[in-house]
């Protein structure tokens, strides 16, 4: 099979001269501003309004081919003479940010012309002016998917066309929170970049398989040379995580509040999230009634999280309170100690037709933590939590928290639990530090990376 990449149905490209005037003008703004967005230098205030100036002109000249955003682009370049008009202090782009929404028009391959002050996760976190220019990924398997039992009306799965500095990273969302704004709105949307996401994958994958000489299952192969497949792939993937962070026997909303926790509580939600996805798909893949588009998709998801959280996820990022590298450290560990997963004679294998068993027992251990902690006391819950990581991930011989209850300081503030856990908590196994030194160079060049680019 050769790689294949969808395109719009219709819409504006990359090198569209009015997209990369916009882009271009963005872009000089950013090297203007300052980390809350707003521009403090009076002697840049000319040049900066230009720069407005040559957006507002772009975005005009664009908007004809989007007439599903017009709300939106009028009120962004609105919101652009407004932020100028007032001298360029902290901008508040709330107007445009309420007309943008995306979630009420999921069509396949629709674009959008997306354009904020923003900052983008695990990109830039100052609130600079970002242009992207996107495309909905929307096949109908998903669209049945979210009208019968999965449903979620935030979600919202992209693909890049182009995009500005911010997102010449390794951010892959789109996200209202981001913005920035005079005051926090209900959020009614979210925005993944599903091409980003399943480009990585198939990078690490690939290397990962080479080095360590594992034997690919037929379905695990096929997503390596189709790009297309595994966008789709991850959208069924993303959809289920997505609306698993609202649902479940959940102690307190564990995840989306804020509130300062020990970061292995966060792979623990982001791990439950996930293995929800994965017990949902082998359910779906099971059902004889169910699309055969989503049955085969449902397969595919399944390999797609096993292999991106003990590859991908396991070795990304710093050692610093690493939440979804230790949730990608608990399932290679686990499914090692269940006897399903095997490193002998340097060489990885894995025993396909148990391992579905194996990940949902994982998955009904978390759901058995989350509904017993229902009843139980903040602390009881956070040391309840940390008993069950650390029963599979080895703590760091260093930790406070490994040597017990009677070690912690229990009887003060939950933030003095929380200061107690180390940065690297659970250091990484002779296993991942010999893998991810070879594998950096790899996971180092995902950065950025789209399905155009993907290998």
């Amino acid at each position: 099979m050769t790689e294949t990449l969808t395109t719009a149905v219709t819409g504006i490209s990359a090198q569209n001269q009015d997209w990369l005037r916009l882009k271009g003008a963005a872009t000089a703004l950013q090297a203007l501003q300052v980390q809350d967005g707003s521009i403090p230098e009076a002697a840049d205030h000319a040049t900066a309004a230009r720069h407005v100036e040559t957006i507002v002109d772009a975005v005009t000249a664009l908007s004809p081919a989007f007439p599903h955003d017009a709300a939106y682009l009028e009120a962004a370049c609105a919101d652009f003479r407004a932020w100028a008009a007032g001298g360029f202090a902290v901008p508040d782009f709330l107007s445009s940010l309420l007309a943008f929404q995306p979630q009420e028009q999921r069509r396949d391959g629709l674009q959008h012309l997306v354009v904020f002050p923003m900052y983008t996760q695990n990109g830039s976190s100052s609130r600079l002016v970002e242009a992207v220019l996107v495309e909905v990924i929307w096949p109908e398997f998903i669209a049945g998917l979210e009208a019968g039992g999965h449903s979620n009306k935030l979600f919202v799965p992209i693909r890049f066309v182009d995009f500005t500095p911010g997102y010449d990273t390794n951010s892959a969302v789109l996200f209202p929170e981001t913005v920035a704004v005079s005051r926090t709105p209900t959020f009614t949307w979210g925005a993944i970049f599903a091409d980003r996401e399943a480009a990585r994958f198939r990078r690490v994958l690939k290397a990962a398989a080479e080095i360590t000489s594992l034997e690919l299952p037929a379905g695990a192969a096929e997503l390596l040379v189709d790009q297309d497949l595994t966008e789709a792939t991850f959208v069924m993937w993303d959809l289920i995580h997505d609306r698993t962070h609202m649902r479940g026997d959940l102690p307190f909303d564990p995840f989306m509040i804020k509130q300062r926790m020990p970061y292995f509580l966060y792979s623990l939600e982001e791990l439950r999230c996930d293995l929800t996805a994965f017990r949902e798909s082998v359910r779906i893949e099971k059902d004889d009634d169910a699309d055969p588009e989503a049955r085969r998709h449902a397969k595919l998801v399944q390999y797609a999280i096993i292999f991106d959280r003990i590859f991908r996820f396991a070795i990304t990022g710093s050692r610093v309170r690493n939440y979804d590298g230790l949730g990608g450290q608990l399932l290679f560990a686990w499914l090692h100690q269940q006897h399903v997963l095997h490193w002998t004679d340097t060489r990885l294998t894995i025993d396909w037709d148990e391992v579905a068993d194996a990940v949902i027992a994982l998955g009904a251990g978390i759901d058995d933590l989350y509904w017993r902690s229902i009843d139980r006391p903040k602390t009881a819950h956070w040391l309840a939590a940390y008993q069950l990581v650390s029963a599979t991930v080895t703590p760091n011989p260093a930790s406070v928290w490994a040597k017990g209850p009677d070690a912690l300081p229990l009887a003060g503030t939950p933030r003095g639990l929380t200061d107690q856990v180390l940065d690297d908590e659970f250091p990484l196994s002779m296993f991942y530090e010999a893998l991810e030194k070879k594998m950096r160079p790899v996971i180092e060049s995902t950065a950025g990376i789209t399905g155009h680019s993907a290998l």
